[in-house]
């Protein structure tokens, strides 16, 4: 959602920058009709997302749980190598090695599958509550007859100030709401 209001916000500016003079050039000319929102708030305030968020967070901490334990038992076996390791041989010195590195390898493969499924899930709960907020901001858009809305909560989103009348979040919470 937020790469395409960002691609649609820099066609948008590259258009009025194309129009001799700027977006209101001419008074024949219609003015460009821009918005913003706050991502952040509709999703908090649209219905489904608290349980939603609530289901991802009880299971993640499963992952982390499972995490901890790994890297504990990780911890637990470098500190039986270092206390053991001026009695080793060589050979069983370079042995215990291996096995310490084989087992850093496992805990940080099962890290990365348990952080893939944790993203995994959480685009599963989220994707339909997103795609209903994009479609609600599309329809009002559509509506509204804008030419570009805004996240203002967008990583580098640069929106520094704006007047609080282009701001469409209320408007979005409303629709979301009748939707239900």
């Amino acid at each position: 959602m937020r790469r395409a209001v960002t691609l649609w916000a820099w066609v948008g500016l590259f258009a009025a920058a194309a129009v001799p003079g700027g977006a209101q050039a001419r008074s024949s000319q219609p003015s460009l009709k821009i918005g913003f929102i706050s991502s952040r708030q509709i999703l908090q305030q649209t219905p489904g997302y608290a349980a939603a968020e609530s289901t991802f967070n009880k299971e993640v901490q499963g992952f982390r749980d499972e995490v901890q334990k790994l890297q504990q038992q990780l911890d637990s076996a470098v500190r039986v190598f270092d206390q053991q390791v001026i009695a080793l041989s060589p050979a069983a010195k370079q042995q215990k090695q291996k096995d310490l590195q084989q087992l850093q390898q496992k805990f940080e493969q099962r890290s990365n599958d348990l952080q893939g499924r944790a993203q995994q899930r959480e685009q599963e709960l989220l994707q339909p509550i997103q795609a209903r907020v994009n479609a609600v901001i599309q329809g009002l858009r559509a509506e509204g007859n804008y030419a570009l809305i805004f996240d203002a909560d967008a990583p580098g989103s640069n929106i520094v100030a704006a007047d609080p009348a282009l701001d469409i979040t209320s408007k979005v919470l409303e629709r979301l709401k009748q939707s239900q």
